[in-house]
């Protein structure tokens, strides 16, 4: 049997409109003594997805705590550095850090923004607490809908997947010329033995074409992104996007692809990406319930008024402090 593992990407959303605070997790005023929201959640999943990665190096100290705040069997999944995946986001940031006179400089630009071999070394370093202590799933590397199939592409994509070599990849690939030349996508995928994340969200004209099936023995990735394409590209927060609930009938799509896709290899990952107001929390938990997999911990009473179609599923009651592991 594969290990299959539900999640949500992140679970430490404090402010905004869509943040978690009162309810998944008790309001700010109201938490026990001592509450630690990663160990909370880690009472509900035992995978989560951390997108704060890719804001910043992973850094080793903040690592190795997330090691003694879960349990032993306890799994993280973590995105990489938007400097590997988001060349032209990472341009625009270095250029606006450098004096105004050197800012047209293209090449001087461009060579301070391209991925060098110190910047994979002090990823690596980073992320060696969690691999020591066995938590490290898969690295994702999740690439924007600009980063297109062309020769420049696939020569970095084969690049970065040869430098990890030693670990689990996950890509997401976002633009539909990598679903339009099908074969070479994953005769380039295969021959790295990275898992083509499966990716459900707003389809547009450009937008990647999937079907769902694994494309490696080793691990199967899906993300749950949410429909909301009114906002997909206008809103006024980024968060915004994110704001969907799927139905149940909506996941059992996804739920009946991780039990497909179980019995064709090792791994089975998936994580709810629609994290406004802890909605990642609700569908992650019913894809469980659709799966026959335990539904665990405690859920607030506010949680299921907001999630009716939880009622039943989760076990409600007033939330007790969250413990720590060693």
């Amino acid at each position: 049997m594969s290990d299959v593992r539900i999640g949500t990407s992140g679970w430490n959303y404090p402010s905004g409109k869509g943040t978690w605070n009162g309810i998944f997790y008790p309001p700010a005023g109201r938490r026990p003594k001592g509450f630690d929201e990663l160990a909370f959640y880690t009472q509900h999943f035992n995978t989560v997805e951390v997108n704060a990665t890719f804001y910043g190096q992973p850094r080793a100290q903040v690592c190795r705590t997330w090691a003694t705040r879960t349990p032993s069997d306890f799994e993280f999944a973590i995105k990489l550095y938007q400097k590997f995946t988001h060349p032209r986001v990472f341009r625009e940031r270095v250029a606006a850090a450098l004096p105004a006179d050197a800012r047209t400089e293209r090449e001087l630009v461009d060579t301070l923004a391209r991925p060098n071999d110190a910047d994979l070394d002090e990823f690596r370093r980073g992320i060696e607490p969690l691999a020591a202590s066995g938590k490290l799933g898969a690295l994702l590397a999740q690439f924007p809908p600009s980063f297109k199939n062309d020769p420049a592409s696939r020569d970095y994509l084969a690049h970065l997947l040869r430098a990890l070599g030693d670990y689990s990849v996950a890509v997401e690939l976002r633009h539909q010329s990598w679903s339009d030349d099908l074969g070479n996508t994953l005769g380039l995928l295969n021959l790295f033995r990275a898992a083509w994340v499966q990716i459900d969200e707003p389809k547009f004209r450009f937008s990647i074409r999937q079907n769902y099936l694994p494309n490696v023995r080793g691990f199967y990735y899906m993300r749950l992104h949410g429909r909301n394409a009114a906002t997909w590209w206008s809103h006024e927060q980024s968060e915004d996007r994110y704001n969907y609930l799927y139905s149940a009938d909506e996941l059992k799509e996804f739920s009946e692809t991780a039990a497909a896709a179980k019995a064709l290899v090792k791994k089975v990952r998936l994580y709810a990406n629609n994290h406004f107001s802890a909605k990642s929390v609700a569908n992650a938990a019913m894809i469980k319930q659709q799966l026959g997999q335990p539904i665990e911990g405690e859920y607030s009473p506010e949680f299921v008024a907001r999630y009716p179609e939880l009622a039943g599923i989760v076990h409600a009651r007033a939330l007790t402090p969250s413990r720590t592991f060693s």
